[in-house]
C-alpha cells in the first residue's frame, strides 16, 4: 500500500465526487432528496478546497462532495484531496465520476503525500491514530505513483533530519542505501583523498569540520544508455564560516543539502521507473564549519578544472564545492548534467520560496521544464545567464571570485560562476531551489521538500522514454 492508497478497487467504498462550481447544479439535480437538500442547506458552493460529508438515510455517511473551483482543469486544484487524505473518517473511499488519467494521478498524490510525517523524534505513542484509505483510481500508474512518493518523502526525511545526525558521513550512507537498493554502485573519497584525487575546492570548505569532507558518487543503468548526472549540493550544515551567518540565518541551515537531497529523491524516481539512462549522481558533502583551519576571505582555491578562485565571502560555499563536483561531471560529458543546490537568497528574493529559478543554455530543456512544471503543479521558472554580469565575477588575483562585487542579480552571478566548470551550457540545467515549504498546504506540510523534482522526473521520462513494461 502506498501511504493509505489501496489498489483493489471496491465498489463498496464512501464516493467522493469532485465538482467544479458549475457542475454543481447539474449533480444536485440527479441526487436523491435528502443528498441535495443537505448540500444546498449546508452552502457548499464548491469553492476550491472546500468540502461537506453527506448522510445517507441510515445516519452513516452516503459519500464526500470536493470543491475544485471555477474549473477542473487546474492541477493545482487537487491538492485539495490532500485536505481530504486529512480530514476525513476512517474508512475506505473511491473517487466518482469522470477525472483525465492525469488529474487523477494528482489527486491520488496529493492524498498519499498528505500522509507524511517525520517522526525520527516523536514519542512512541504520538500517532494520528486510523486514517482513511483510498482506492487507487483506475486511470493511475501504480508504478509512478510509488516512485513520486517514495522521491518525495526521501527528500523530506533527508532534509528534515538536524546536523546532528545527518552529516556528510550520514549523507553518504543515505546515498550508498538507495544505489544498493536499485542495483547500482557507489563510491566515496573521503577527507584528505580529496586532494589525492583532484577535488581541492570540496575538501577546502569541509576541512574545518571535525566530519570529514567527501565526495559521493554513485552509478546506475546500463554502461551503453543515454548518460544522466545529477550533481546536489551537499552542505549539511552552513555556519557560513568565518564570514559567520546571524543566529537566525543558523536556523534552517540544515537544509542546506536541500539540493543533495532532491537529486537523490530524483534518482529514486528514476531507477524505480527503470528509465533507461545509464545515471550518474555526484553529491559534495561537508559540514561548512569554523575552526583554526577553515578556509579565510581572501584565499585563493584551486579547483578541479584548473581555475583559480578569491573567496569574498566563506558563505558562498556552495558554489565552491559545487564547481569540483561539475568538472567532474563535465569529464564524462553526458547528455544532461543537472545541478540542485540551495544556493542563493537572491533567487527567494526574485521568485519566493516556492517557485525555484533555473538556468540553462538549452530553449528547449527550458521550454519542456515549464511545461512539465505546469502539467505537474511543481514549478520553476527561468532567469538567464546573462553574459555581461559575469564581469562582476572579476578578481584581481585569480580567475574568478565567488561572489560579485555588489549586492545586485546575486542568483545570475552565482549560476555564471557554475557556468564556468561546464563546456557546454547546451546540456546543463542548473536549479536554485529553496528546498522547504514555510507553511502547511495539502499535501505539503512545513518542512523539506524536493522543489522541482516531480517536475524534473516528468521532463526525463518525456526526453528519454519511459522505462520497460
Amino acid at each position: 500500500m502506498i501511504a493509505n492508497i489501496d489498489n483493489s478497487p471496491d465498489p463498496t467504498a464512501v464516493p467522493i465526487w469532485p465538482l467544479c462550481s458549475g457542475e454543481l447544479a447539474a449533480w444536485q439535480a440527479e441526487r436523491p432528496g435528502i443528498m441535495a437538500a443537505w448540500c444546498q442547506s449546508s452552502g457548499f458552493a464548491a469553492a476550491t478546497g472546500e468540502f461537506i460529508l453527506l448522510p445517507a438515510e441510515t445516519g452513516g455517511l452516503a459519500g464526500v462532495l470536493l470543491g475544485l473551483g471555477k474549473t477542473n482543469e487546474q492541477p493545482g486544484d487537487y491538492w485539495a484531496f490532500g485536505t481530504l487524505a486529512k480530514a476525513l473518517p476512517p474508512g475506505r473511499y473511491r473517487i466518482e465520476g469522470e477525472l483525465s488519467a492525469l488529474s487523477a494521478y494528482h489527486a491520488a498524490l496529493a492524498w498519499a503525500l498528505a500522509h507524511y510525517r517525520f517522526t525520527r523524534y516523536r514519542s512512541a505513542d504520538d500517532g494520528e491514530g486510523a486514517a482513511a484509505t483510498l482506492c487507487l483510481p483506475e486511470a493511475v500508474d501504480e508504478a509512478v505513483l510509488s516512485a513520486a512518493v517514495k522521491g518525495s518523502f526521501l527528500a523530506r526525511d533527508l532534509i528534515n533530519t538536524p546536523a546532528s545526525d545527518m552529516g556528510p558521513a550520514e549523507l553518504a550512507d543515505a546515498a550508498l542505501a538507495l544505489a544498493t537498493e536499485y542495483g547500482g554502485t557507489g563510491a566515496v573519497i573521503v577527507g584528505d583523498d580529496l586532494l589525492a584525487a583532484n577535488y581541492p575546492a570540496i575538501h577546502a570548505v569541509g576541512r574545518a569540520s571535525t566530519r570529514a569532507p567527501r565526495l559521493i558518487d554513485l552509478r546506475w543503468g546500463a554502461a551503453d544508455a543515454p548518460r544522466l548526472t545529477l550533481v546536489g549540493k551537499g552542505v549539511c550544515f552552513d555556519t557560513g564560516g568565518l564570514d559567520l551567518k546571524p543566529a537566525a540565518g543558523m536556523l534552517k541551515m540544515k537544509k542546506d543539502m536541500g539540493g543533495a537531497a532532491t537529486v537523490l529523491g530524483l534518482a529514486a524516481m528514476v531507477m524505480a521507473a527503470a528509465l533507461p539512462v545509464r545515471l550518474r549522481v555526484l553529491i559534495p558533502a561537508v559540514e561548512n564549519a569554523v575552526a583554526g583551519n577553515a578556509y579565510r576571505p581572501g584565499d585563493v582555491l584551486q579547483t578541479r578544472k584548473g581555475l583559480t578562485v578569491e573567496i569574498g565571502n566563506t558563505d558562498a560555499e556552495g558554489r565552491i564545492v559545487l564547481c569540483d563536483a561539475l568538472a567532474e561531471a563535465d569529464d564524462d560529458k553526458p547528455d544532461l548534467i543537472i545541478d540542485i543546490a540551495t544556493l542563493t537568497g537572491a533567487a527567494r528574493v526574485a521568485l519566493g520560496p516556492d517557485l525555484p529559478a533555473f538556468f540553462t543554455g538549452d530553449d528547449q530543456i527550458a521550454a519542456a521544464l515549464l511545461q512539465a512544471g505546469q502539467e505537474q503543479d511543481d514549478p520553476s521558472w527561468r532567469l538567464p545567464l546573462f553574459a555581461p554580469y559575469g564581469a562582476r565575477l572579476k578578481s584581481k588575483v585569480a580567475d574568478y571570485n565567488n561572489v560579485s562585487d555588489g549586492p545586485f542579480a546575486g542568483a545570475i552571478t552565482a549560476a555564471l560562476f557554475l557556468q564556468a566548470f561546464v563546456s557546454d551550457p547546451g546540456r546543463w540545467l542548473h536549479i536554485d531551489s529553496y528546498g522547504w515549504n514555510d507553511v502547511d498546504r495539502p499535501g505539503r506540510p512545513a518542512g523539506g521538500e524536493g522543489l522541482a523534482m516531480r517536475a524534473l522526473f516528468a521532463m526525463l521520462a518525456d526526453r528519454f522514454g519511459p522505462g520497460p513494461a
